[in-house]
């Protein structure tokens, strides 16, 4: 018959081709027998965050935004107009070819995308948090599964050892009624 696996020595097989050192892998082994290990990362990632993480998100939620893209076209198309046909050639803040829109833009762009970039690397460290979460949570619920499969199998073995034994009492009283 197949030895049934501890919880610790599946838990075990399963980190085998991590590259956990011995002492993480025994905590880990500990919080995922013996602990609940479901944490809210967007909670713990939001007490984490600086006053500039929050001014990086608010810009990337605007400038991802469809209202900002619809504003900037309109605010590009008006700067055009303005300098190419309600102003005059002599009077136009920033004649043709644009050179202070150009100028602008370039601003834009240069303090937008490493503002872009901290609020995309700091949702990556988020995905990772609850990707680790998640990992540790299914690797305790197999845990669970395996535990519960081993009662069921216990259950089962006893039930039969059970029925054996009404049976084999039935088969004594059916003896002792045909005897007397």
């Amino acid at each position: 018959m197949e030895r049934r696996r501890t919880k610790k020595e599946i838990v075990k097989m399963l980190l085998r081709n991590s590259e956990l050192e011995e002492q993480d892998e025994e905590e880990l082994l500990d919080l995922l027998v013996d602990q609940p290990i479901a944490i809210d990362v967007d909670k713990q990632e939001e007490a984490k965050m600086t006053r500039g993480d929050r001014i990086a998100d608010k810009i990337s939620e605007v400038a991802g935004s469809w209202t900002f893209i619809i504003l900037f076209v309109v605010f590009l198309l008006g700067w055009i107009g303005l300098n190419t046909f309600v102003l005059s050639s002599e009077d136009a803040i920033d004649p043709y070819p644009f050179i202070l829109l150009n100028l602008v833009l370039s601003c834009i762009a240069a303090l937008q995308a490493p503002i872009i970039m901290m609020s995309q690397n700091r949702q990556a460290e988020k995905d990772s948090l609850r990707n680790q979460n998640d990992y540790r949570t299914d690797l305790k619920s197999e845990l669970i599964l395996e535990s519960l499969h081993d009662h069921i199998n216990t259950i089962i073995k006893n039930q039969k050892i059970i029925i054996k034994y009404l049976k084999e009492q039935e088969e004594d009283a059916n003896e002792s009624k045909k005897n007397e």
